[in-house]
């Protein structure tokens, strides 16, 4: 007679989650996943999915603009904000049926509803229970609002992707990879856009140079930027407008007023505190090497446990735990060198070393660098350059880092970051032959070191 209900109940139908199901499954396990709102998790259906949709259609005002350069005459063009959210809402639920097509096609158990744990095997969902062997939890994260006056006033990024309208002028307030996506985004599609950040420049932890260079490309497509400070209050006033009062008694009008000051694990609710499963005091739940959480039967993973909050993480740690459990073939995650990308404009792309981190680690280092007006802009008129940034560790010669700022950087430093992986060094990188003419070949044409 068996034990327990299920051998795998996962909570959390995101990407980590709908991995860990799918391949549990597969390997002929009993395998139950609860999820409360969509399938997809915020990826597919909040974040990555269709802010890259919301991207593409930003970048087609400086398209027509450009066009007159290469004899192209454009008429004039509208744009249309329902329309595009009706188009962008159709293609989350075909993703969203592609993902429910997956797990049922696995084996898998679909349970709609909020999951909550009664004990270390069994969950609650809609007033029914269920018993398992083991239970991962993969709910993701959630946008911080802060406690402020006027916080019913704030909309996260959750709520962008919704509006009936699109605004004419908005506070965007933080500093990081959401507030400048979203500040691209909207200045984009028209709307004045500015950028309210308590520190005193953007993208914290990424690499120096890139930051300052973005922060100088942003002004110069006319986002207005306000750094080192913040907001005290948010108050509405007449005509559906919201006046933002700064901490520096500064006033700015706007019709929408959105954080992106950070997001926090989705654990609240679950039943832990009561189970007794350790989080951290920003209610990230601790897990070991094994995303073992202190009672062995729980699990977690992704977002939730606040460590690299990347989609692309969580499905290779869902797929990393089944595989230690279940599989054949166990091995952990590398954390190292993983690659990363921010979708403001110009497009960011970065992997390995800062110069900042690379210097505390490595005697000597070398550093490649230029910037230049990609051909494209030659005759388009826009005023947009790339920056390119190659880190070298000087007594083995090894690539530690590569980052860029301009059009296509995620997709050229995807290719780099398996160079990095690889092991390659700046010997190598020299002795490539380019692809001319285009942007990449510059990654294997510095020659001269900057420092």
């Amino acid at each position: 007679m068996l034990k327990y209900g299920y051998d795998l109940f996962v909570i959390g139908g995101g990407s980590g989650g709908v991995r860990a199901a799918n391949l549990a499954a597969a390997h002929g396990l009993r395998v139950a996943i609860a999820e409360e709102r969509h399938l997809g998790g915020t990826c597919v259906n909040l974040g990555c999915v269709p802010k890259k949709l919301l991207v593409y259609a930003s970048q087609f005002k400086g398209e027509f603009e450009s066009a007159a350069g290469f004899g192209w005459t454009v008429g004039k063009a509208s744009f249309n904000w329902p329309s595009l959210i009706a188009n962008k809402n159709l293609e989350i639920k075909r993703l969203q049926a592609v993902y429910r097509d997956r797990l049922q096609k696995s084996g898998a158990n679909i349970i709609t509803g909020r999951a909550k744990l009664l004990d270390a095997h069994t969950v609650v969902v809609e007033s029914k229970q269920y018993s398992a062997e083991r239970i991962l939890i993969a709910t993701g994260s959630w946008p911080f609002i802060p406690d402020i006056a006027g916080n019913q006033h704030i909309v996260t990024s959750n709520d962008m992707f919704f509006l009936e309208r699109l605004p004419k002028r908005i506070v965007i307030v933080g500093g990081g990879y959401i507030a400048v996506e979203f500040a691209s985004i909207l200045h984009g599609l028209g709307v004045n856009t500015t950028i309210c950040h308590r520190g005193h420049k953007l993208l914290d932890g990424f690499d120096e140079d890139i930051r300052d260079f973005l922060a100088h490309e942003m002004t110069g497509k006319g986002i207005n930027i306000l750094f080192n400070t913040d907001i005290e209050a948010i108050e509405s006033v007449a005509g559906d407008k919201f006046a933002v009062r700064l901490i520096d008694d500064g006033k700015i009008t706007a019709d929408l007023v959105m954080y992106a000051t950070g997001r926090t694990p989705n654990s609240s609710g679950l039943g832990l505190e009561a189970l007794g499963v350790e989080l951290s005091s920003e209610g990230a739940i601790k897990v070991n090497a094994d995303y073992q959480t202190n009672l062995p039967s729980i699990y977690a993973l992704g977002d939730v446990t606040d460590r690299v909050n990347l989609t692309p993480v969580a499905i290779a740690e869902g797929e990393a735990l089944v595989n230690s459990l279940y599989g054949k073939q166990p091995g952990a995650v590398d954390y190292d060198n993983i690659p990363t990308a921010v979708f403001c404009q110009p497009n960011i792309g970065s992997v390995g070393l800062t110069e900042a981190q690379a210097r505390e680690i490595y005697p000597g280092i070398d550093i490649y660098k230029t910037s230049f007006t990609p051909i494209k802009n030659t005759l388009s008129g826009i005023n947009e350059k790339t920056l390119m940034k190659m880190i070298v560790a000087r007594g083995s010669d090894r690539v530690v880092g590569m980052h860029m700022l301009g059009a296509d950087a995620p997709e050229i430093i995807q290719g780099m970051a398996v160079a990095i992986r690889a092991g390659a060094t700046k010997a190598v990188f020299d002795s490539t032959i380019g692809i001319h003419p285009t942007a990449a070949e510059e990654f294997v044409t510095l020659h001269e070191s900057v420092a």
